[in-house]
């Protein structure tokens, strides 16, 4: 027998948006240097596919003098035939500040081609986008009812003419139409009628077919029911909605378009196929960063750790072989006494005190060993969707930079950022919200150079194969070059206002450690 989870599936459908490989946050943001500039890159993607998507880029990198945009699919043929680019508009008041419009015309795994021109030369970047829509705009009442209106004296005013064009058409000014001529006005108003009639009728059938077919590219996430046995097995099944697969009636457009082939085709991110957050509610006292083992398509086994008992609601970062991110979410009770192990390989947690009980104002989290970690705020208040730099910095109980600090699944740190009610979950790479699998596709394609165009955003690390990488070969670090720094920065915007906590992981020898800290967005 097993212990079954609270595990609803309702939750996914409360958390579309959860198709940006984040919960309830859609906007990407990716720090990133193209070519010799760094740039802060917001992409605001539409809710409605074809739409527009805005462009917000901050040059960090003075002499920047003109940026342009093409958004091109992330992979395929279309990849490497991008159309000219869209030049961003340069802010008067802020010459290293640009911004533009971009439409997505089809769903699926995307990217911003951004190339920048200036002082030292040209540059290329390439932003991955989960273009896809998430809703269905209906019509305002008020120019409902006016269209409504309209439409019954457009009706109304045909079948007029239509009657008055063969009652009175071939009378004399003056003349009065005879009974005869009165009923063929009367009969060919009945037939423009009954034409009109007909007409609407095929055109509300031919609009009611484009809103099914319409309603076929709405996204649908993948499911996950979560269930645990009483040995300490978590078992997570995926089930695939089936949005947007290949069917043989499918419009071409979705055929040419679409995004997945079900869950056959998941790729490893930064060395696995699932990341998995499981965070304790209703404190947010406790989380977990786990890494289950995929057993078959669609099923993936953990042997949970050593966990606190409770109600953990679980986020599970997945990627298709396009590039398109997904987070499915589920929740689980652990009981008590459950049969456990000690946490291995790039597993681990953390706690901190309830969120209800935590100051949104401390800068400074303690950890079990002594070490510290900090929040190295600006001191500006946080508002809804205004992307800045996180920044958090590692020390030891001296208050020295460790020398030992060592990189974590490839990379300086990573965060969590969520919002206490469940309704935002976002875990963040130095480089963005971008997973790096997608970032590699879209990098690639682009055709960026080993020069220095397809470098780790805003840290000068070359992207791939990082575990190997040269780390003298990093010159926005001021460093020895077998020495990490102990500073890493997220770039990123709350999606909403209301109270968050972050949880940040960095690691020094082989201990992976957890800060946590609070916020409240206004």
């Amino acid at each position: 027998m097993k212990f079954r989870t609270l595990s609803r599936l309702s939750v996914a459908a409360l958390f579309v948006l959860a198709a940006r490989a984040h919960v309830g946050s859609s906007d990407v943001y990716l720090d990133a240097n193209a070519g010799p500039y760094q740039l802060f890159i917001t992409i605001r993607p539409p809710q409605v596919i074809p739409g527009v998507a805005a462009l917000e880029i901050r040059s960090e990198t003075p002499g920047v003098r003109e940026l342009r945009a093409v958004p091109v699919p992330i992979a395929g043929p279309g990849a490497q035939f991008a159309p000219l680019p869209d030049q961003l508009t340069q802010s008067k008041t802020d010459p290293q500040f640009f911004t533009g419009s971009l439409w997505m015309m089809a769903p699926g795994s995307w990217q911003v081609r951004i190339t920048a021109l200036g002082d030292k030369g040209q540059g290329t970047v390439s932003a991955p986008v989960a273009s896809v829509a998430v809703a269905t705009k209906k019509m305002q009442l008020g120019m409902g009812l006016f269209l409504g209106a309209l439409g019954l004296f457009l009706v109304g005013g045909l079948v007029a003419i239509a009657g008055a064009s063969v009652r009175e058409a071939k009378l004399n000014p003056g003349v009065q139409p005879s009974s005869a001529a009165r009923r063929k006005g009367q009969l060919a108003m009945a037939v423009a009628g009954a034409v009109l009639v007909a007409v609407l009728w095929a055109a509300n059938t031919w609009w009611n077919s484009e809103a099914r077919s319409y309603s076929d590219t709405v996204y649908r996430p993948v499911q996950m029911n979560a269930s645990l046995a009483r040995d300490g097995l978590l078992t997570l099944r995926l089930t695939d909605s089936g949005w947007l697969k290949p069917r043989p009636n499918a419009p071409s457009r979705l055929k040419l378009f679409y995004v997945r082939h079900g869950l056959e085709d998941l790729v490893p991110d930064h060395d696995h196929i699932m990341h998995l957050y499981a965070i304790r509610e209703p404190g947010l006292d406790v989380v977990y960063h786990l890494h289950p083992d995929q057993v078959e398509t669609g099923v993936f086994h953990l042997q949970l750790p050593a966990m606190r008992p409770g109600t953990y609601r679980l986020y599970a970062d997945i990627v298709h072989a396009n590039g398109f991110p997904e987070t499915p979410v589920a929740i689980v009770t652990v009981p008590p006494g459950l049969p456990s192990r000690p946490l291995i390989g790039d597993d681990s947690s953390g706690s901190a005190p309830d969120w209800m009980q935590a100051s949104t104002d401390a800068n400074s989290f303690t950890l079990p060993d002594g070490y510290r970690m900090e929040w190295l705020r600006d001191g500006r208040a946080f508002r809804a969707r205004e992307g800045r730099p996180f920044r958090f910095r590692l020390v030891d109980a001296q208050g020295h930079a460790p020398k030992d600090m060592a990189l974590y699944m490839g990379m300086l740190g990573h965060a969590a950022f969520v919002k206490t009610d469940g309704s935002v979950f976002a875990h963040i790479h130095p480089m963005g919200t971008a997973s790096m699998a997608a970032m590699n596709l879209a990098q690639n394609h682009a055709g960026a150079s080993a020069a220095g165009s397809d470098t780790m955003p805003g840290m000068n690390m070359p992207n791939m194969d990082m575990s190997t990488m040269d780390m003298s070969n990093m010159p926005a670090m001021d460093m020895h070059a077998a020495t990490l720094p102990n500073e890493v920065s997220f770039p990123y915007g709350f999606p909403a206002p209301g109270r968050y906590r972050i949880f940040v992981q960095m690691k020094h020898g082989h201990t992976v450690e957890t800060g946590v800290f609070d916020t409240t967005v206004q």
